[in-house]
């Protein structure tokens, strides 16, 4: 059975998946992986989705606001023994009936083009193609998607 929870990045699961996240955009973004870990910090993130199967953390997003009717999805992982079985899906799902909940109207997010199954992930559920925003202007191995919510 799948459960979503809805939390905050103090949440232990969290950390320990972003942690999993890390290690595999280390080497998935290779020598790229500092510049875009700078744009990852954990902070304070007030609103995280945790997803677990069975009782086990398997999943999160998060989403923090970017401007004041936008926010931006952030931390999207599943792990490798989890994927393929739509928890990406109901966790971006649930990312998006929060933000509306919480009256914004635009999600945006940046993944890298060697994450090819991010990609087909967001495109998948409706996210399109937009021009590179704020520090990812510019940057040729970014690619950035946008969602009227």
């Amino acid at each position: 059975m799948i459960q979503l929870i809805r939390t905050n990045s103090n949440n232990k699961d969290f950390v320990t998946l972003v942690k999993k996240l890390d290690q595999f955009l280390a080497v998935s973004d290779g020598e790229d992986h500092a510049f875009y870990d700078q744009f990852n910090k954990l902070d304070t993130i007030k609103h995280v989705i945790v997803a677990y199967l069975d009782d086990k953390p398997v999943g999160c997003g998060a989403i923090k606001q970017y401007d004041g009717f936008t926010v931006e999805v952030k931390r999207m992982f599943t792990t490798i023994e989890a994927r393929g079985k739509g928890i990406a899906s109901l966790i971006l799902a649930e990312l998006e009936k929060w933000a509306i909940e919480l009256s914004y109207k635009r999600a945006v997010l940046e993944t890298g083009i060697r994450q090819v199954e991010a990609i087909g992930l967001y495109k998948k559920n409706d996210y399109k193609v937009i021009e590179n925003y704020g520090q990812y202007t510019g940057v040729k191995d970014s690619v950035c998607f946008e969602k009227l919510l």
